[in-house]
């Protein structure tokens, strides 16, 4: 997934340095923004912002305090690149929760690893899912209020696991972990495979997935998805299960109950201009996810919302 990196600065040199110095790392985007269009870079919730200070006017101070009251950039690391190395200013720079200053002239070594381990901290930062290693609920919904606010076109599927518990119940949380695992991979795959550049999945929690396309391929990535899971889903099961097709399972009342095998559910929503935030995506992926899990098997519904 690519990663943004706005730079706020009057001039392009050093847009054009780090261009440069970052030429091999094909994930990672700059973007220069001069002060008075601050508001591009903060509506775009980068992964990082660097402020060149020698080409602004005014005082930077009040640059940082903007971009730390705005409630989506709370954490935004921001590195400040300054020929003013006077200990006082440092200071008071640090004190607007400014992560880092570097000085002018500028080490380039220095100044690329600086770049490039803030990154990687945050995507540790951000693999809030010990078990799947994907993003989670605070990261999704940045990831949906970005593009709804820059009026993206884009695809949600909100993805989850039929007959799980019946898993669990038989072969243990152990084995049910697994599956999770495997799920995220096969959803991961296949979302690259379709959408590499602006593609984004994330893991809501327990069996509960969901996945970000900017393009109109999301019945074959459906389809992929479910293809891909019903085939391999069955090395997690005994070879009993998989000749009955279903597993079993004593209730409350001393009955046993058969359930399917596991199946994947996936809801879809387009989002084309029609809805005004991401609580009403929410709720009707909510919806369309209750029809797709009434229907037994691995299956997909797609909602098409008029403006």
């Amino acid at each position: 997934m690519i990663q943004y990196i706005y730079i706020i600065d009057e001039e392009e040199s050093l847009y054009n340095k780090l261009n440069e110095l970052f030429r091999e790392e094909k994930l990672l985007c700059f973007r220069n923004v001069n002060k008075s269009n601050i508001d591009v870079a903060l509506k775009n919730i980068p992964e990082l912002i660097i402020i060149n200070e020698d080409t602004l006017n005014g005082d930077i101070l009040d640059v940082c305090r903007k971009i730390r009251e705005n409630d989506d950039n709370k954490i935004t690391p921001i590195i400040v690149i300054s020929s003013n190395t006077d200990h006082n200013h440092r200071v008071e720079i640090l004190k607007a929760s400014v992560e880092h200053f570097i000085k002018k002239p500028i080490d380039e070594e220095y100044l690329y690893y600086t770049i490039l381990n803030i990154i990687k901290l945050i995507d540790i930062n951000r693999t809030v899912s010990p078990l799947t290693g994907l993003p989670g609920n605070v990261q999704i919904q940045a990831e949906m209020k970005k593009r709804l606010m820059n009026k993206e076109k884009f695809v949600m599927l909100y993805l989850d696991l039929d007959n799980f518990k019946a898993y669990n119940d038989v072969y243990g949380f152990v084995k049910g972990d697994e599956i999770i695992k495997f799920t995220a991979r096969t959803i991961v795959k296949n979302v690259h495979e379709i959408d590499n550049e602006n593609g984004f999945v994330g893991h809501i929690g327990g069996d509960d997935f969901v996945a970000i396309i900017s393009n109109d391929k999301f019945e074959t990535l459906c389809q992929n998805i479910i293809l891909d899971f019903d085939y391999n889903v069955l090395d997690y099961f005994t070879q009993e299960h998989i000749e009955k097709g279903y597993i079993e399972i004593e209730n409350r009342k001393g009955v046993m109950e058969e359930f399917p095998l596991t199946s994947i559910s996936i809801a879809v929503v387009e989002v084309n201009n029609n809805f005004h935030n991401i609580l009403e995506i929410g709720e009707v992926g909510a919806q369309i996810k209750r029809l797709s899990k009434s229907i037994t098997g691995s299956t997909y519904v797609v909602n098409k919302r008029k403006n």
